[in-house]
């Protein structure tokens, strides 16, 4: 968004369920999914930790390689900050075992196959492509502070970029 202010990217539309939709304050839903090796995860695995919890549309797709690829690519200053990077899609253990491998992922990405997670997130729901309606994933990323209290909440994210956006708000 070329001139537009950091509040004005960090706006959610309007089509956002208000309901759901998770903000500062808030306390981070517990989870267990399994990961792409059918490991069971859950968020108080991290209890202690801050994490990046991002959900996204689909493995090894152009928008969501970028994103991981980022985020992958900045595990080292995420590391540095004391945070963990979670990705959680509606995939299932053996795609995300070929999207690890395909790009050498080095976080895990965990299959929330049924939404449940990412309804109580915020993170599945209506949204609108190419003016196009549809219920699915919208991108949304949550950071977790170590007392597993939302710091910050992003929804409606665009892929190139993020990683380093929630990167500047762990402060590296």
């Amino acid at each position: 968004m070329v001139g537009a202010t950091r509040q004005e990217e960090l706006t959610v539309p309007d089509d956002t369920d208000d309901k759901t939709r998770l903000g500062p304050g808030d306390k981070a839903p517990a989870f267990t999914l399994p990961d792409q090796d059918g490991e069971k995860v859950s968020l108080r695995d991290f209890a202690g930790q801050a994490v990046v919890v991002y959900f996204y549309p689909a493995d090894d797709t152009p928008g969501c390689t970028k994103e991981a690829c980022q985020f992958n690519d900045n595990l080292r200053a995420f590391s540095r900050t004391g945070a963990a990077v979670l990705g959680v899609s509606p995939d299932g253990a053996e795609k995300h075992r070929a999207f690890r491998k395909k790009y050498n992922l080095r976080f895990p990405l965990l299959s929330d196959t049924d939404h449940a997670v990412m309804e109580r997130y915020g993170a599945w729901g209506e949204k609108t492509l190419y003016g196009k309606k549809s219920v699915g994933v919208i991108r949304s990323t949550f950071l977790v502070g170590a007392d597993g209290v939302v710091q910050r909440a992003w929804y409606h994210v665009k892929a190139d970029g993020h990683a380093d956006k929630v990167l500047a708000e762990l402060g590296d």
